[in-house]
């Protein structure tokens, strides 16, 4: 069976019967890529959420662990904290271990849900990979081929990240040099002008960090599907969404907030019952204020409230990706002549030639 050169293995789950994947193989239209987004949840929607649940239920476990030592670390810090008479300053050999305490569980709990959202990143393009030839996968298959390519994934989310921080630094510092300058006049006119100079200054970055998000949004997609490296797959991903920007942005977009409009919806109910739970448990305490008193009263709050954001990011974290992972396939389409060779790959007559 033919393989695109350039394409990393395509379909490398072995042979099945053929059978029509989620997309139509040539050029997609809007329709094309949300519906195959929707018919990719579809079908292999228990593959994907399962790996997500692994990954964000796995890191919030972690989170959980690193918050009960660090507390059981400092509680004696904690109490003498909460204990203060009023108009008592705090002592710095109480204050500090709790300041560490509170910044490693922070790095720990970022870093695990970077690595969680990374392997997201490339379980997504993995399940493509067979969903756009219709062909089957596994959990398994799709967890070790994550696995695989996350260093990737996560080399081009962090380049993606330092790039466009570039430009969002300069723009706060443009919007804050106006501040201070104008709080450094005396008042007035000049003042103002100096605050609106900052502020357009602020305003005309945004352009740029759009481009530049847009431009580079391709890339995991072709760490995964193409085997590329960091570097690569940033200059894959320009050439890809070039002469193309207004499309790309366009759906991201509404990928976005579609996502963002269903986590929300989701979140809704875990949030109402999490607040009916904790006025039941604040409702029966009393003057006692130690921490432990107040965690355990807000303790139907806090597990509601973390397990919406759990499902709610499962759907964040998969639908915008699954829509750039199409618009990759689009793109490879449209300027590489792609369909021929994915529906060789698909055992299926093609359906585009240019």
């Amino acid at each position: 069976m033919a393989q695109d050169a350039g394409w990393g293995g395509w379909g490398g789950g072995g042979w099945a019967p053929p059978k029509p994947g989620v997309i139509p193989l040539g050029p997609l239209k809007l329709g094309d890529i949300f519906n195959g987004a929707f018919s990719t949840l579809g079908r292999y929607g228990k593959q994907l959420f399962a790996v997500g649940a692994a990954l964000y239920g796995g890191a919030l476990v972690l989170l959980g662990v690193a918050v009960a030592v660090a507390y059981g670390a400092v509680s004696d810090h904690l109490d003498r904290l909460f204990d203060l008479d009023q108009g008592e300053g705090a002592a710095s050999r109480d204050v500090i271990p709790v300041i560490v305490a509170f910044g490693v569980v922070v790095l720990l709990g970022f870093l695990a849900m970077m690595i969680a959202s990374a392997v997201v990143y490339a379980a997504v393009p993995a399940v493509l990979q067979d969903a756009v030839l219709g062909r089957p996968t596994t959990f398994s298959a799709v967890w070790r081929r994550a696995w695989a390519r996350t260093p990737a994934v996560i080399g081009t989310l962090l380049l993606t990240g330092l790039i466009t921080m570039v430009p969002m630094v300069l723009a706060a510092g443009a919007l804050t040099a106006g501040i201070i300058a104008a709080v450094a006049t005396d008042g007035g006119g000049g003042a103002v002008t100096l605050i609106v100079v900052g502020a357009l200054c602020f305003l005309a970055f945004i352009p740029l960090i759009l481009w530049l998000w847009v431009r580079m949004a391709l890339a995991p997609s072709a760490a995964v599907f193409e085997n590329q490296g960091p570097v690569a797959s940033l200059r894959r991903s320009a050439l890809l969404v070039r002469g193309d920007w207004w499309r790309v942005f366009g759906m991201m977009l509404l990928a976005g907030i579609i996502s963002a409009a269903v986590s929300y919806v989701i979140q809704l109910p875990f949030n109402f019952l999490g607040m009916f739970t904790s006025a039941m448990g604040t409702s029966a305490m009393d003057e006692n204020t130690h921490p432990a008193a107040i965690i355990t009263a807000l303790g139907g709050y806090l597990v509601l409230g973390v397990l919406g954001q759990l499902v709610g990011q499962l759907v964040v974290a998969v639908f915008p990706p699954l829509v750039t992972g199409l618009l990759y396939v689009d793109r490879r389409i449209r300027t590489e002549n792609l369909a021929p060779v994915l529906a060789e790959a698909a055992g299926l007559p093609p359906q585009y030639t240019p």
